[in-house]
């Protein structure tokens, strides 16, 4: 499955933006999806993740309660929403697929990734 990011770019602090992610390839309910965002110098970071029709989420310690992660299967997108803005949001966030609900917080877990999109510093 190929992965397409897109909906990065400025923001306000305390405002909203959502991202997404298309897949083209494979079945698109044949996979979970997951979010991670990454800064220079760290790890990537789990964000959110979502079961393959959407009945299970699981949400990072610092995205939760500000952020809502949703996918469309009939679109092959995934959605995750951000709210409540903050300057650690920024990062570059990337979205990744695997098919099997193992360890779906564990970046090392996910089998396809998209090329990731910025998030800059809320302004």
């Amino acid at each position: 499955v190929q992965l397409q990011a897109s909906g990065g770019g400025l923001v306000q602090a305390g405002g909203s933006r959502r991202l997404s992610c298309a897949a083209s390839g494979r079945t698109f309910a044949s996979y979970i999806m997951g979010w991670f965002r990454q800064t220079p110098g760290k790890e990537r970071e789990f964000v959110a993740t979502i079961s393959w029709h959407g009945d299970s989420t699981l949400y990072g310690d610092s995205v939760k309660g500000r952020f809502t992660i949703s996918r469309d299967n009939a679109r092959d997108t995934v959605f995750p929403q951000m709210n409540s803005l903050k300057p650690e949001d920024t990062a570059v966030y990337y979205c990744a697929a695997k098919l099997r609900w193992v360890e779906p917080i564990v970046a090392s877990r996910y089998d396809y990734w998209g090329q990731g999109t910025q998030v800059p510093s809320p302004q």
